[in-house]
């Protein structure tokens, strides 16, 4: 009886050693979560992608424990799917949005610029020379009339005369241009309608 007795604490004392051994915890949790990783490799975004995705897009801010709070997981697997967006290009970055009156550039100007040749050479050129203006925020190739739409921001018309005249209109490659005003923003900014989705 009192081999048996102590036969059984060895066993149970082996067992306790085993459950706290942190290389096979780590192992398992590995294990548990690779079908997990290999399943979210080309599998669609499921309601919990959709809400990190919406609440990250409305305040970006947020701790990751108020995110799993807010759409209803724990704090590691909102982390590890937080970082599965931003690694499969879902999520590509966190900005602050600024208010530019408030800093002084109260025109925006919608600008289209023709190209004067359309071979994708020059093309390309002009492209790289619009990227580098840093008054142009917005730019897109186009369909129909015109080869670029830009959004342009600038402190008052004086200035973005200067920068039409002085840095615009003596890109390479540059034909016509036609620049119209915004009068007021409806809507700025929005975040993408991702309710559409689920």
């Amino acid at each position: 009886m009192l081999l048996t007795q102590c036969n059984e604490k060895s066993m149970m004392a082996k067992k306790s050693v085993r459950a706290k051994d942190p290389r096979q915890s780590a192992a398992r949790q590995q294990a548990a979560q690779a079908p997990l990783e290999a399943e979210r490799q080309g599998g669609p975004l499921d309601r919990y992608d959709l809400a990190i995705l919406a609440a990250l897009q409305d305040e970006a801010r947020l701790t990751n424990a108020e995110l799993a709070a807010r759409i209803g997981l724990s704090a590691a697997p909102t982390w590890r799917r937080v970082r599965w967006l931003e690694e499969q290009g879902y999520i590509t970055g966190y900005r602050a949005v600024l208010d530019r009156r408030r800093l002084g550039l109260g025109v925006l100007a919608f600008v289209r610029v023709d190209a004067e040749r359309n071979n994708a050479a020059a093309t390309r050129q002009l492209e790289t020379a619009l990227k580098a203006l840093p008054e142009v925020i917005d730019c897109h190739y186009i369909s129909g009339a015109g080869t670029f739409e830009m959004q342009v921001v600038a402190t008052d018309l004086d200035a973005f005369s200067r920068f039409a005249l002085e840095r615009l209109l003596v890109l390479p490659n540059v034909g016509d241009v036609h620049t119209s005003f915004s009068l007021g923003e409806v809507k700025a900014a929005a975040g993408l309608p991702l309710a559409q989705l689920r």
